[in-house]
């Protein structure tokens, strides 16, 4: 399944949701620096959905905040996930 995610770095907590107009966004506490946030946001994502590191693979947007991440799991467990989000329309 490909997801689209604004990660925003930096962040005070770690934190899924959905902003108003619709988009997935990722706060996280790791910083923006020598692909830390990236290396993190896999890891979170994949305890976030119950799966393992190696099921989380960023495609695109390594250097930017907008991201193309290919997780393989169960639709049914993603979908599970992403509903129980806050600003899930």
């Amino acid at each position: 399944m490909v997801l689209y995610v604004k990660v925003k770095p930096g962040s005070k907590v770690d934190k899924l949701l959905y902003d108003a107009s619709g988009q997935l966004n990722a706060k996280i506490r790791a910083p923006a620096q020598d692909g830390k946030a990236n290396a993190y946001l896999v890891e979170y994502l994949a305890r976030q959905f119950g799966i393992a590191k190696s099921s989380v693979e960023i495609i695109s947007g390594f250097t930017n905040p907008h991201k193309k991440l290919e997780v393989t799991a169960d639709e049914e467990t993603v979908a599970r996930v992403l509903v129980g989000l806050e600003g899930y329309r």
